[in-house]
């Protein structure tokens, strides 16, 4: 069969599937190393215009999981494409994304009737006449979330120019395409030093644009000062008011209040690591593969990066074996394991990795303890609001 007609019949509809439910995996392609912005907060160290994806890279990995489905068992597939800015790489992208398509088609792949092609992009580039051909072939299979941190002073402090100049007025251009196109579509906001006197308004103002929801949390690295613990508690008793006094809990969402925070630990239910860490598979410009991006040689500071493999050799499983080992009490203290309000506190694999003394995966950074104690206590305070006014009757106007 030609390459062109698998690729006709998909565009036609031909076992056009739905994504299923269940566990996916993520395949992340690192297409560019380079992007517009220079985020003050960003964990991407060493951004470049050089680094950029050859296709046939990009081939050979697709190739080799495909063909490895007893290492690759989940039943769908999420194709994650990120920078950088994915975006500046479109055509690259678009170019893959039908290299998938076709052999996913040729081979009678299950995941056929099951991906995703996913995206977090700054959002600059969404009109670009390039990114909007893109969505429309691949419409039922893609999902854009944009990057906006909230009001205009929170977003400007921190996702800036390389001359510092910010961004929100170009992004908020582009929001209400996207919402148009993606009516369900989350954005995910940053938390940081800085900013943190303007959380309340900012997700309250990010609400009033249409994203209905917010995902949002503090950055994981050693960013935190004396006393933010303090603000951050502050302004999420405000912004619990708000949601309270106008029943903002009806129609919008925001992760930063959660019910399955604060508990101490179920020692058998909750001894899973927080992330995907080696269950995720990335590969970079040069065909190496990493456990996740945060292991990449452009997301680490101190450490050297961890390869588990490349597209030419595939997966080495001693490499990987030690992430698939990880859970909670491996690498937590003592003091963190029979914590209280344990349950929701978060860590990202990569910046254990960075921060550790000794160059292992297995030591805990705890930066976040006090700000994850201060949401906690926020949280104890909007849910017994939220349940004394439903149980009043005038929880619903």
């Amino acid at each position: 069969m030609a390459a062109s007609e698998p690729l006709a019949a998909y565009r036609l509809g031909v076992r056009r599937g739905a994504w299923q439910e269940g566990a996916a995996k993520n395949i992340t392609f690192i297409v560019t190393q380079d992007c517009q912005l220079r985020c003050r907060y960003c964990y991407l160290i060493g951004k470049n215009a050089l680094s950029k994806m050859p296709f046939d890279i990009a081939q050979r990995t697709v190739d080799y999981v495909l063909r490895e489905r007893a290492l690759f068992r989940e039943p769908s597939v999420i194709w994650d494409f990120i920078g950088g800015e994915p975006f500046l790489e479109v055509d690259l992208i678009d170019r893959i994304s039908d290299y998938i398509k076709i052999r996913m088609y040729e081979l009678e792949h299950p995941w056929f009737d099951s991906y995703r092609f996913n995206f977090a992009t700054n959002g600059l580039l969404y009109r670009d006449s390039r990114v909007q051909r893109y969505i429309e072939k691949n419409r039922n299979h893609v999902v854009i979330g944009i990057s906006i941190d909230g009001t205009r002073d929170k977003h400007d402090l921190n996702r800036v120019y390389s001359d510092g100049e910010g961004s929100y007025d170009k992004v908020l251009a582009n929001i209400p395409l996207w919402l148009a196109q993606f009516p369900n579509g989350g954005t995910k906001a940053t938390i940081s030093h800085d900013d943190l006197p303007y959380l309340k308004e900012s997700v309250v103002h990010l609400w009033s644009l249409g994203i209905k929801d917010v995902n949002m949390n503090v950055v994981f690295e050693d960013a935190w000062k004396e006393g933010d613990d303090e603000v951050y508690e502050a302004q999420l008793l405000q912004l619990a008011d708000y949601i309270i006094e106008h029943q903002s809990y009806v129609e919008y969402d925001c992760t930063l209040f959660s019910e399955n925070i604060g508990r101490p630990l179920d020692p058998v239910r909750e001894d899973s690591n927080w992330c995907g860490a080696g269950k995720t598979l990335a590969v970079d410009a040069s065909g190496s593969f990493y456990p996740c991006l945060r292991f990449a040689p452009f997301s680490l500071e101190t450490r050297p990066p961890i390869v588990i493999g490349d597209c030419f050799t595939g997966i080495n499983l001693n490499r990987l074996r030690p992430f698939l080992a990880l859970n909670r009490v491996a690498q937590s203290s003592e003091e963190c394991v029979r914590c209280d309000v344990a349950s929701g506190c978060a860590w990202c694999q990569g910046v254990n990795y960075d921060c550790s003394d000794t160059g292992t995966i297995y030591q805990r950074a705890t930066y976040l303890c006090k700000m994850h104690k201060a949401r906690v206590r926020a949280n104890r305070y909007y849910w017994q609001r939220l349940r004394e006014k439903l149980r009043s009757g005038a929880g619903v106007a």
